[in-house]
C-alpha cells in the first residue's frame, strides 16, 4: 500500500544536521491502522508529508500504490483570501467530484453557518480545524494521514457528526496517525511504532511502543 524503502531524511538547523529518518525501511500494510510515536522536534510533521508527497526524502524510494490523503490540518492547498465555499468546491473539481455534493457535504458537517461563505483568513483556529477534517472526509482515501490528532472541539453536535462520519470511513480504509500522544493512538490504531533518533521501532501493540517511547524520555 505505502512503502519506505532506504529513506532517509534530513536538515541542517544552521549548527548540526538534524536526522529525521536514517535509511528507514516499511510498509503500511492495507486494514492495519499504524500510529506513531513521536516527541515534538523530532519530526512527526516530516513523516507525515513525506507520506502524503508533500516533501521529498534526500535519499531512498517512497511507493504510493493506493491513494492517499492530504495530512489532517494541511492548510496549504487552500487559499486564505476565498471563501470556504470557493476553496471545497475548487478542490472539488480537482479530485473529479461533483462540487454540489461536496459542498453540501461540508457544509452540514462544518456547521458554520455564513462564514462558509466568507474568506477562510477570517475563521477562528477551530473553524479551519472543522473545514480541513470535512474537506478530507469528503473525498474517499485508502489511507488517510493525520498529524497529531483529531480536532476537537466543544461543540456537541460537530464531534457526533464527524465521529460519525469517521468511523464509516475508517472501516473500509487504513489510517496512519503520528502523535506524541499515547492516548491518541489507542483510539484508531491496532498497530504501532516510536520515532527515535532518526529510527521506527515497530511493535505489535501499542503498550509495548509506550513503554519504549517512556524510556526514551
Amino acid at each position: 500500500m505505502l512503502q519506505f524503502e532506504n529513506v532517509s531524511k534530513s536538515f541542517w538547523t544552521g549548527t548540526q544536521r538534524k536526522i529525521i529518518l536514517e535509511d528507514a525501511s516499511f510498509e503500511v500494510q492495507a486494514g492495519k491502522n499504524l500510529g506513531i510515536l513521536a516527541k515534538n522536534g523530532t519530526g512527526k510533521t516530516t513523516v507525515i508529508n513525506m507520506m502524503a508527497g508533500l516533501e521529498k526524502p534526500d535519499q531512498g524510494k517512497i511507493t504510493r500504490d493506493c491513494n492517499v490523503s492530504f495530512p489532517l490540518g494541511f492548510m496549504g492547498g487552500l487559499d486564505t483570501k476565498h471563501s470556504g465555499t470557493e476553496n471545497i468546491r475548487y478542490i472539488a473539481t480537482l479530485y473529479s467530484l461533483d462540487p454540489d455534493e461536496v459542498e453540501a457535504f461540508c457544509r452540514w458537517l462544518c456547521d458554520i453557518g455564513e462564514y462558509f461563505d466568507m474568506p477562510i483568513g477570517t475563521y477562528s483556529q477551530g473553524m479551519r480545524a472543522r473545514l480541513s477534517l470535512a474537506l478530507m472526509l469528503a473525498i474517499n482515501f485508502d489511507l488517510y494521514l493525520v498529524d497529531e490528532g483529531m480536532p476537537s472541539t466543544t461543540d456537541v453536535g460537530f464531534n457526533r457528526r464527524a465521529g460519525g462520519v469517521m468511523r464509516e470511513k475508517f472501516q473500509h480504509s487504513t489510517l496512519v496517525i503520528v502523535s506524541h500522544d499515547a492516548e491518541i493512538l489507542s483510539k484508531f490504531c491496532n498497530a504501532a511504532a516510536v520515532l527515535h533518533d532518526g529510527q521506527l521501532y515497530f511493535f505489535d501493540s501499542l503498550q509495548e511502543a509506550k513503554a519504549l517511547y517512556d524510556y526514551t524520555g
